[in-house]
């Protein structure tokens, strides 16, 4: 009987088995995960958990009984050291061997650090990609508290969001010109910025971290413009990069992360990958998309052409952040965009930001406009690009849009 293997317990491992019994596969199913704590969902560990608005458990994705109902074999607290492609088999970090027939890394990415050599090791120094890096810096998360959250995107400002709603003093500082710089326009940058600095935060652009101060407890910190701030801790929000290092060992293909075809299949036949740790195509383009969405929807393809469907994954990108009282819901990818629209509504801080490249519709940046952003969503899904002066025109039925 056909043993499916899958390594890394996140979002993308947890939804690829529930797939494959959902489908009716019939045969074995072992997910294997490096965490003590059952499956869980991320996003909320740098927002609502972290606020004390969300208790563990309902981070769960599915309760224990589900994996023992539907046989699937959950090894927790438990890493894979290697992978031996030629033999079909992965050590474990007990040193055991575990045999597979098809295998599926969904190994998820890796916070970027700061170096030692400039404080990075200190205590109080945080970044936080998982459930013990969340539960490691809750505690300093106290009113009155100085922080200092070190890049300005959206993890870096979902940081800072959390920290001015609990009252402490918070300064975020970005090295580009401006916030979300890499990953957004400049309305948006601009509308984040006045969001943030109407709350209380200390937002420096332009301006890096020269190196955090402190014995064996970070106190502070230096900036490449000269100025010195005091501090309690810090918070590093400066990306992440994917993980790739059992892969690699093994021999497969790494592109922009661990490389597959349209149907997830890495350069081992046996061997597929989905989530944060894969690149996948998209109009001709090698991406990673770093997202729930992504990680969901990728690793449901590959389960459905595991057990047996032909089934090539057509990324459709979605994301979304929490700040304040904004939801950010972003449709498509910006990659490219020559021209930005906006779309204000009366309603204070209701905006959406549609980018164009030529007359071409790429993507939309809805804040607290839940129905634009639908409508955007939809209308790229189909390929549909509406005129940019009917986007900027109040009187715009944009329902109507989907329909022309």
């Amino acid at each position: 009987m056909s043993h499916v293997v899958v390594v890394g317990a996140g979002q993308a491992g947890a939804s690829l088995v529930a797939k494959l019994r959902s489908v009716g596969f019939k045969g074995a199913v072992t997910l294997i995960g490096a965490e003590k704590v059952l499956p869980y969902q991320r996003p909320p560990l740098s927002k609502a958990y972290l606020l004390g608005e969300m208790a563990q458990e309902r981070l769960y994705l599915r309760p224990a009984e589900f994996y023992a109902d539907n046989d699937i074999t959950l090894r927790l607290d438990t890493r894979v050291t290697a992978i031996d492609a030629a033999a079909k088999s992965i050590r474990l970090s007990d040193d055991s061997h575990l045999v597979y027939d098809e295998l599926v890394l969904t190994v998820g990415a890796h916070p970027r650090t700061l170096p030692a050599a400039i404080g990075g090791m200190l205590e109080g120094v945080f970044a936080v990609r998982d459930l013990s890096d969340a539960d490691a810096m809750a505690p300093a998360f106290q009113a009155g508290k100085r922080v200092l959250i070190i890049g300005g995107g959206y993890i870096g400002l979902e940081a800072a969001a959390v920290a001015s709603k609990l009252g402490l003093q918070v300064t975020l500082v970005e090295m580009a010109d401006r916030i979300l710089q890499r990953v957004a326009a400049p309305a948006t940058s601009d509308y984040f910025r006045a969001l943030h600095r109407a709350h209380g935060v200390d937002i420096r652009e332009g301006v890096g971290l020269e190196r955090l101060c402190g014995d064996t407890h970070v106190t502070g910190a230096r900036l490449t413009d000269g100025s010195e701030i005091d501090i309690d801790f810090a918070v590093i929000g400066v990306g992440i990069y994917p993980a790739t290092i059992l892969a690699e060992s093994a021999g497969i293909a790494v592109s922009n992360g661990i490389a597959t075809d349209i149907y997830g299949r890495t350069s081992d036949p046996h061997i597929w990958a989905a989530g944060d740790c894969a690149s996948c195509q998209f109009h001709g383009q090698t991406i990673r998309l770093e997202s729930v969405g992504n990680a969901i929807d990728q690793a449901e393809a590959v389960a459905l052409n595991i057990a047996g469907d032909d089934a090539p994954y057509l990324p459709k990108p979605w994301f979304w952040s929490d700040q304040y009282d904004c939801k950010l819901q972003i449709a498509g990818l910006n990659t490219g965009y020559t021209d930005v629209y906006i779309r204000k509504a009366d309603t204070p801080n209701v905006q959406s930001n549609w980018y164009y490249n030529g007359p071409t519709l790429l993507a939309v940046d809805a804040m607290n406009d839940p129905r634009n952003y639908m409508i955007g969503k939809r209308l790229i899904e189909a390929g549909k690009s509406p005129d940019p002066a009917l986007i900027t025109n109040p009187a715009t039925d944009m329902k109507a849009l989907l329909k022309g």
